[in-house]
């Protein structure tokens, strides 16, 4: 054992204790970052307009501050791309991070000075929880490989802009840059298929001990390893490989094919990592759920998920949830969010301590490989190609397909019952995934890296989806067929249907 593996059990026990603080005062350390946040910002614009001086309880501030969204905030975040300084929060953000909207393509998501170093002291706990608890800190002796976003930053009216990926690799501690990988060189590089043949020239015959990054693109640099070596077992390739660090989508899909590849049940670290803050890790390997973060500059707000879209909502915050129920997730930031509903869906699995499972997204979505695909988005991207095309669509449903022929790259499936069929069904679903690209960065970079080949559509028989309501017993009244659906439990369904 090294010295930097000795070192991190340390300090892994000291942070331990931290985290014990937070466990047990998990409702008194979110009422004191309510009351300094909004101390904090009562004199930005936004603070007058909605009396932050006069707020002293939560109940002062539901009373002040709606729940909104990213298109409602819109005319806030866009002062603040413009330049304009305490608009949200004190000063100028430090970053910008570029990430996918709903309704138009690109949304801007402030980080400031204050908020920056959370995201990465929570990316160290969550490996220091697991050294504490497990005693393995070999890992840290050897390499570290992060398969994130270019490192490269654009500018924005003087503010550095780009993927949160990309952001947090400038921030990565001295103590570990020697220990990481890809270099900054080939992390660099825009294209993603060059990028992993890169990042496996450059890794293969290092002592490779930790991997973190998305299932799909983690598979894809497995598969190139693996055929790099003849079919070997990544354990094969890299003997003291132990722990895999993963976030942003659901691992239990991709978990067979990985550990396949790998050729063992590897150790896993889920992260809930996300543009607007650092919301949970895992703790622990032998308990569910993922530890809320308490005192990192976000203070919560719980809406129960089946009265999201009434007018007023319940709105509830820590002390008061309960445990197996959806909530829609509110966010109130020391970057400036307030009454932000992220998009997700959290259940708590425990309040002793604070718990949660990431349960889903409030609206129907598509979020297999971490590309957020939402409803407006496919219907905005088939109807305006039927349009164009003099196709009339019936109904429509859409589903990943995460484990494709082999030789193929996983797709969006869509199956589309026409009342009238396009001349070429290729080129028109061609034209369909071109749409839905300029609609969803994320999309876009997937089919961009060959993470996703384009969508395939299916041409489904007439009266499909009547005579599939039908088999469900869902047939008529306000019964409606999900146009996304993150599984394939519809589309296996319609799979007999195929024209």
């Amino acid at each position: 054992m090294g010295l930097k593996a000795i070192l991190s059990k340390v300090f892994a026990a000291y942070v331990n204790r931290q985290l014990n603080h937070q466990r047990k005062n998990a409702v008194a350390l979110q009422q004191k970052t309510f009351l300094q946040i909004v101390t904090r910002a009562q004199n930005t614009d936004f603070g007058r307009a909605h009396n932050f001086s006069g707020i002293k309880t939560y109940q002062d501030f539901k009373n002040q501050v709606p729940i909104r969204d990213y298109e409602e905030l819109r005319p806030y975040i866009e002062r603040v791309t413009k330049g304009e300084e305490n608009v949200m929060w004190p000063g100028k953000p430090a970053y910008l991070t570029k990430t996918s909207g709903t309704t138009s393509g690109v949304k801007y998501i402030p980080i400031s000075k204050e908020s920056m170093p959370e995201h990465i002291k929570a990316a160290r706990n969550a490996l220091l929880s697991y050294i504490y608890e497990t005693g393995n800190s070999d890992f840290v002796d050897g390499k570290m490989i992060f398969l994130q976003g270019s490192p490269t930053l654009a500018e924005k009216a003087g503010i550095q802009t780009g993927r949160l990926s990309g952001i947090v690799a400038h921030h990565v501690p001295a103590y570990l840059q020697k220990n990481r990988l890809p270099s900054y060189e080939v992390n660099c590089i825009e294209d993603w298929e060059q990028k992993v043949d890169a990042i496996v020239e450059e890794t293969s015959k290092e002592d490779m001990r930790l991997i973190s990054g998305i299932p799909p693109w983690c598979q894809m640099y497995f598969d190139r390893l693996s055929a790099k070596y003849g079919g070997k077992k990544i354990k094969d390739i890299f003997p003291n490989f132990k722990l895999y660090v993963y976030g942003g989508v659901n691992y239990e899909p991709y978990r067979k094919r990985m550990e396949d590849s790998i050729g063992f049940a590897i150790d896993t670290i889920e992260t809930y990592p996300a543009s607007e803050g650092f919301i949970a890790f895992q703790d622990s390997q032998n308990e569910k759920g993922l530890l809320l973060l308490v005192d990192a500059g976000i203070f919560y707000e719980f809406v129960p998920a089946d009265e999201y879209f009434n007018d007023t909502p319940t709105r509830v915050s820590l002390e008061d949830v309960e445990l197996d129920k959806n909530y829609a997730l509110i966010l109130n930031t020391n970057a400036g969010l307030w009454g932000y509903s992220i998009g997700d869906t959290v259940k708590f699995v425990s309040k002793n301590p604070y718990k949660i499972v990431v349960s889903g997204r409030i609206k129907h979505y598509i979020s297999a490989f971490g590309e957020h695909v939402i409803g407006e988005e496919v219907e905005h991207a088939l109807m305006s190609v039927a349009k164009e095309e003099g196709v009339d669509v019936v109904e429509f449903t859409v589903a990943p397909q995460v484990t494709p022929p082999p030789g193929q790259l996983p797709y969006h499936e869509w199956f589309v019952e026409f009342g009238q069929q396009p001349k070429d069904l290729k080129a028109f679903a061609l034209k369909v995934d071109q749409a839905l690209q300029k609609k969803n960065i994320y999309y876009f970079d997937l089919i961009e890296g060959n993470i996703l080949q384009p969508l395939i559509v299916q041409s489904l028989k007439k009266d499909t989806f009547i005579n599939y309501m039908r088999s469900q017993g869902k047939l008529g009244g306000q019964n409606k067929v999900p146009r996304l659906s993150n599984d394939r439990k519809i589309a296996d369904e319609l799979e007999g249907y195929i024209n």
